[in-house]
């Protein structure tokens, strides 16, 4: 039955291989468990007065990723999970829930609205699910869709590559080995004694010595062995004060962030105190309309990106086109929909699935093996907790994934400037402005111009040109407007 509904053998994979895959790319994004909870309450962004539940916000975190991840699954069929994004949480929280807050103060002092009528999060969870709608609209009226066949295949390529950067420079900055500064936006880190950078070494050479054996589960293993060393060393540091009151130890992300998980299961936190409180009449005023295409766009262009990197390194990207590209869209859309209702924010697809994909998940039975993790993780917070917030212990899986996404680097046309020079802007501008949106709506300004300008026009669709004058607009406007 598995095999005629997802075509396994059809794709090149199987069962094993499939359920690997998606415990692989659960625990590389299973921090988002974690740390979507920390943003929204207000503890990592020191806004706990603006903040939603905790406990409620975990769930919903679950619950929305699970929904949106079966979706995929199920509809679409790819090995591509979804969960709340990074970025969209927090504009959500250190701008539009600021921003509503002041509204709803400036309303109360003019005496058009009562203090009760609403909490600013609950403004912010309207906003997300309007912009989830109209994110729904243009998947199906095949606006997105468009536009993914209208790039180019070594601008394609070069997302996939610029990605591949990016979640490199998330694992080694997880693994404290870059750090910044304010002097240096990055650099080496100077406390190459930490912990924290033996736990990440272990887990990488793990992960390499067996990824380069072909050993199936290499990197779930290798994230196993920097779990077991990281318990070592919590436990062994304390009994040699000569070394735990070093610096580099005393201060690393092991000694203040690392617990070892003390249960395995414990009850799930409510989701009642967020379930359905979105406010959709007070989120429509006008203060709010540019923060809905401010996610929109967000969504769209983090969709885009992942969907063609993960696509491209797949193999699932046929004569320039991904086959039912619009129920992956419409999937995406409808996990922000589903998000907003339970009580998080944008929900999207994660760039993290490479991690799956790169232990042979090709079909939507690695997608939902992710799925069902993230259903019973709830149940299992202690080891969820353990894991996801530490980012040692999953740092060595994003090098390595981001090292096989650039192999696509090979790809783009380098003997036509007017391919590689947008192709280039695009990778480097999703490193360096540390978003995949904005490093995409760089490269696809310049991609239609430069070709332009290059003679080559004819090959360029004119949607590019729309899209890029639209972008031009959106980081003109919307973007200053936010900062």
């Amino acid at each position: 039955m598995l095999d005629r509904w997802f075509r396994l053998r059809e794709n090149g994979t199987t069962v094993t291989t499939e359920l690997l895959a998606g415990l692989t790319t659960f625990l590389t994004m299973a921090y988002i468990i974690v740390l979507q909870p920390m943003v929204l309450s207000g503890r990592l962004t020191g806004k706990e007065s603006l903040g939603m539940d905790f406990g409620a916000v975990m769930s919903a975190t679950c619950l929305a990723a699970a929904g949106a991840t079966i979706i995929m699954g199920l509809w679409a069929k790819y090995p591509i999970a979804l969960a709340p994004g990074m970025g969209e949480n927090f504009l959500f929280m250190g701008s539009l829930v600021p921003a509503a807050a002041t509204w709803i103060a400036t309303e109360v002092a003019a005496e058009r609205l009562s203090p009760d009528s609403a909490q600013p999060w609950q403004i912010a969870l309207g906003v997300i699910f309007y912009s989830g709608i109209l994110f729904l609209g243009l998947s199906l009226l095949g606006v997105r869709e468009r536009l993914l066949e209208a790039v180019s295949p070594s601008m394609r390529n070069a997302m996939a590559a610029g990605i591949g950067l990016f979640i490199a420079l998330l694992g080694l900055q997880g693994a404290s080995i870059i750090v910044g500064t304010p002097d240096q936006i990055i650099k080496l880190s100077p406390r190459l004694a930490s912990p924290d950078i033996v736990v990440f070494f272990v887990g990488f050479l793990v992960t390499a010595g067996l990824y380069g054996r072909r050993t199936p589960g290499s990197i779930v293993l290798g994230v196993l062995a920097a779990t077991a060393t990281a318990w070592l060393l919590r436990l062994t540091i304390p009994h040699l004060p000569a070394l735990a009151e070093l610096p580099a130890v005393s201060q690393s992300k092991l000694m203040t962030q690392f617990a070892p998980a003390e249960a395995v299961v414990s009850l799930p936190p409510s989701l009642m105190p967020t379930l359905g409180r979105m406010d959709l009449w007070l989120s429509l005023a006008l203060p709010f309309l540019p923060y809905i295409l401010i996610f929109l766009f967000m969504d769209l262009f983090d969709t885009l990106g992942t969907l063609v990197g993960v696509g491209e390194q797949a193999g699932l990207i046929r004569e320039g086109k991904l086959p039912r590209a619009k129920q992956a869209l419409s999937a995406d859309a409808l996990g922000t929909v589903l998000g907003a209702a339970m009580g998080t924010s944008t929900v999207t697809s994660f760039i993290e699935s490479a991690a799956g994909v790169d232990q042979g998940g090709r079909t939507g039975l690695t997608a939902l093996t992710t799925a069902a993790l993230f259903l019973v993780a709830p149940f299992f917070g202690p080891i969820v907790q353990m894991i996801g917030s530490y980012p040692p212990l999953t740092s060595a899986a994003l090098l390595v994934v981001g090292s096989m996404m650039l192999r696509n680097v090979l790809k783009i046309e380098w003997n036509n400037p007017a391919e590689s020079l947008p192709a280039f802007i695009t990778m480097v501008g999703i490193v360096f402005s540390y978003s995949i949106a904005d490093g995409l709506a760089l490269g696809f300004i310049c991609y239609p111009f430069v070709k332009l300008l290059a003679g080559q026009g004819r090959d360029v669709r004119p949607l590019m040109y729309g899209l890029a004058a639209v972008l031009i607009a959106y980081l003109l406007a919307v973007k200053s407007y936010t900062g």
